[in-house]
């Protein structure tokens, strides 16, 4: 295993250990970061036989979800969360961060907005003095449907 996934494999598992508490509602996010994390969530849901609900931000998140044998919920259900935790593209020195580059980020914003508290988990690789020393791919947008008239305006 390279150094890079040892310690996303540890830092996914110490969010676990340190913010995931029985009878909670997750919020699951999406990409490599967030796989061992879920691994480690449902390690503990038979363990130790907690009760928890997962909302995913992404297809893929869902599908770990299900992957995994957790239960599978979303905002209908579920509108308040007790946690989400999700990677991130970029940390700075200030915990600012990219976010999105994995194109989930709508739908990443909505559940960590509606979270009582946002755990990002990143491995070393993701540090950077100021936003933009590490992600080169610029600033990831998204633009719901309805909006992409008055976004492309506001934009160009």
């Amino acid at each position: 295993m390279s150094k890079a996934k040892e310690v996303k494999k540890l830092a996914g598992r110490a969010a676990v250990e340190n913010h995931v508490r029985n009878n909670q509602v997750l919020g699951i996010g999406s990409g490599s970061t967030i796989v061992p994390a879920v691994q480690r969530i449902a390690e503990r849901v038979k363990q130790e036989n907690l009760n928890l609900v997962c909302i995913p931000t992404s297809f893929q998140a869902r599908q770990l979800i299900l992957q995994y044998g957790l239960i599978l919920s979303d905002l209908d259900r579920h509108a308040e969360m007790d946690l989400a935790i999700d990677g991130a593209d970029e940390v700075d020195a200030d915990l600012s961060l990219i976010k999105g580059g994995g194109d989930c980020l709508t739908q990443e914003k909505i559940v960590a907005g509606y979270a009582s508290r946002f755990i990002v988990i990143a491995d070393f690789r993701k540090d950077s003095k100021n936003l933009g020393d590490q992600w080169h791919k610029g600033i990831p947008i998204e633009v719901i449907p309805m909006a992409c008239v008055p976004v492309r305006r506001a934009v160009t």
